[in-house]
C-alpha cells in the first residue's frame, strides 16, 4: 500500500529500473562519454562496420540533446540489443520540462490538450487517458512504439515526463508492461521545511 501524495514540490524522485538498462546522467557535463561507453559495449566484437556505432552514437546523442532542451534529466538504454539491430530495444527518458510554478493545468485538462494536438496529427493513433498512479495522477499516451507517462508533481511544480521508445517489440506485450511498472514505481523523495 501506498502512502499519500505529498503536497510541497518534492526535492527529488525514484524510479525502479531493471539492472540491464544501461543509466546516462544527463544533469552531468560527462553524458557524451556514458553513451559513447554504452555504444561501445554494444557492438564490442559484433564484427559490425564503424559505420553502424557511429550511427547510432549519433542517434543516441540526437535524442540527448533534444531531450536536454526540454529539461531532460536522465536516459535509460536497454542494454540487451538483438543481433544486427543498430538501435536500443527499450528506452526512457526522464524530463522535468520548464513550467512556472503554479500554471501546470490539471491532468484532465492536460489529457484533453495532448489528444486535440494528437487528432490534428498525420500519427494520430494514439490512447491518451488520465491514469491514478502512486505519484499522482498521469496523463498515459501510448502508440505502437511509444509509451508516455505525464505525472503531475506534488506542489504545482508541473509534470516529470516520462518518455519510454520501444521500437522493436511495440508497447502490446511483456516489453509495454514492463514499462508501465517501471511509471508505477515512481516516488516522491519530500522536499525539506524552511
Amino acid at each position: 500500500m501506498t502512502g499519500p501524495v505529498p503536497e510541497a514540490p518534492p526535492s527529488d524522485y525514484r524510479i525502479l529500473v531493471p539492472r540491464d538498462w544501461f543509466r546516462v546522467d544527463l544533469t552531468q557535463e560527462r553524458w557524451r562519454g556514458q553513451l559513447k561507453t554504452y555504444v561501445d559495449k554494444e557492438f564490442a566484437g559484433s564484427g559490425t562496420s564503424g559505420d553502424v556505432p557511429r550511427s547510432v552514437w549519433t542517434i543516441l546523442r540526437n535524442t540527448a540533446e533534444n531531450g536536454l532542451a526540454h529539461g531532460a534529466l536522465e536516459f535509460f538504454l536497454r542494454t540487451e540489443s538483438s543481433e544486427g539491430t543498430a538501435i536500443a530495444p527499450a528506452s526512457l527518458l526522464i524530463s522535468w520540462p520548464p513550467m512556472p510554478r503554479g500554471v501546470a493545468p490539471t491532468a484532465e485538462a492536460f489529457a484533453e490538450a495532448l489528444s486535440e494536438r494528437r487528432s490534428s496529427d498525420r500519427d494520430a493513433e494514439a490512447d491518451v487517458g488520465v491514469v491514478d498512479m502512486p505519484a499522482g495522477p498521469t496523463v498515459r499516451v501510448r502508440t505502437a512504439t511509444t509509451l508516455d507517462h505525464h505525472v503531475r508533481m506534488p506542489g504545482d511544480a508541473g509534470y516529470l515526463h516520462l518518455a519510454f521508445s520501444m521500437p522493436l517489440s511495440g508497447t502490446e506485450g511483456s516489453m509495454g508492461d514492463l514499462c508501465d511498472a517501471m511509471a508505477h514505481s515512481l516516488r516522491w523523495v519530500p522536499g525539506r521545511s524552511l
